[in-house]
């Protein structure tokens, strides 16, 4: 079974890449999985040169400079340097390199160009981190990007962030409902608004629907109870809301098929993850009750479509409970295709795996939901005996 554990650069920079390469390898998996590009945040480490590791959103390679001769948007400069020689030292330990690549979530460039990010329904860019993919520069950077890490020899481009995020405002001291949270995180930048026009949609009567519900309940009304479905929401904000919603998954799948295509055209291939997964489980691996597959349009991502495009997705299967994870896995093969090449992305350690055997039944379940191929995230955030399980969930996943 095709198997890789993923890995920070600067893992690579404060253990280096010899005795790196030499550990994963010896966990059985067939590959590494190298943030090439990734996004700003602070990390507990536990075998790192710094027990708390700042990251930076950066490129850590030089960008081709034509790929980018004429755009707007650039790669922030990450660790220059810091992936080279990665490729011929996987090679000559057989394992393949993949490289992981965060797209739209870079709170850098928008601060930098506030304009190509995502715009609420009050009209605010509340949300300096995510890019929105219905911009224009946005969507050229993308590609660029894409195509810059598929020459770095890699076999595979990995996607994180190639769709809209979710609305996460770091205090609100307001109860916001799950379906007013999901509203007051539309994007309806005009790039969002002509595209949803040019479809028959109503954008700006969806606009003020949601500015309508959204600033109600900021005055003090109730919030809505229960999960975001699309009937839900259809009862709650009406037909032309979830007309809009459905809206951005053109925008996402239009992007993708670039993107996707770009990659090919290096030699390469592109493995798509959507963020449901960790929307869901991300912080305590209780994901909440719908499927990752079912409600990854909240993000517009439309997986029936994707599947025509892409040849391999990535399911962020957070979950303590080997069912769950099973039925992850096995719901996003009857979405994309079973011709698909569907990748488990599992956590061996807290908060989703409390033991061996945990991890050991959640690869069993992955595999026997029809996952060709198990990752491991991430191997600078668990300790080493917590990395030391994956052998054993390796030779049940076989």
């Amino acid at each position: 079974m095709d198997s890789s554990v993923f890995v920070f650069v600067e893992d690579l920079r404060g253990e280096g890449v010899e005795r790196v390469l030499d550990r994963i390898g010896g966990y059985g998996v067939t590959g590494v999985t190298v943030g090439a590009v990734h996004h700003a945040c602070r990390d507990v480490t536990p075998h790192g040169l710094s027990r708390l590791t700042v990251r930076h959103d950066a490129a850590h390679f030089t960008p081709p400079p034509e790929l980018f001769a004429g755009l707007r948007l650039k790669p922030p400069a990450g660790h220059a340097g810091a992936l080279d020689g990665l490729a011929e030292a996987c090679a000559r330990r057989g394992l393949k390199l993949h490289g992981w690549t965060v797209f739209l979530r870079n709170a850098t460039l928008g601060v930098r160009h506030p304009d190509v990010t995502v715009r609420d329904c009050f009209g605010d860019r509340g949300s300096p981190t995510d890019l929105c993919p219905a911009h224009p520069d946005v969507r050229d950077y993308a590609v660029a990007l894409a195509r810059s890490v598929a020459r770095l020899g890699v076999e595979s481009v990995v996607a994180e962030a190639l769709h809209f995020n979710p609305q996460q405002a770091e205090r609100s001291f307001v109860p916001l409902g799950p379906m007013d949270t999901y509203l007051f995180g539309l994007c309806f930048c005009d790039y969002c608004m002509r595209r949803a026009t040019d479809l028959g949609v109503n954008a700006e009567a969806a606009r003020e629907e949601c500015a309508g519900i959204v600033g109600r309940v900021l005055d003090g009304e109730p919030p809505a109870q229960g999960e975001v479905t699309r009937a839900a929401l259809t009862a709650y904000a009406g037909p032309e809301v979830v007309a809009y919603a459905r809206a951005r998954s053109e925008t996402v799948t239009t992007l993708v098929s670039e993107v996707a295509s770009a990659v090919a055209a290096e030699g390469a291939r592109l493995v798509f993850i959507d963020s449901t997964g960790a929307v869901k489980g991300y912080t305590d691996g209780l994901p909440t009750p719908g499927l990752a597959a079912h409600d990854a349009w909240q993000l517009g991502v439309d997986l029936v479509a994707l599947g025509d495009l892409v040849p391999a997705f990535g399911v962020l299967a957070y979950a303590r409970d080997a069912a769950r994870v099973a039925d992850d896995v096995g719901a996003y093969l009857r979405s994309v295709g079973k011709d698909r090449e569907v990748r488990a992305v599992l956590r061996p350690g807290h908060p989703d795996s409390d033991s061996a055997d945990r991890l050991v039944a959640k690869a069993r379940g992955a595999k026997a939901a029809g996952a060709a191929a198990v990752d491991f995230y991430a191997y600078g955030l668990a300790p080493h005996p917590v990395l030391d399980r994956i052998p054993a969930a390796l030779a049940e996943a076989q």
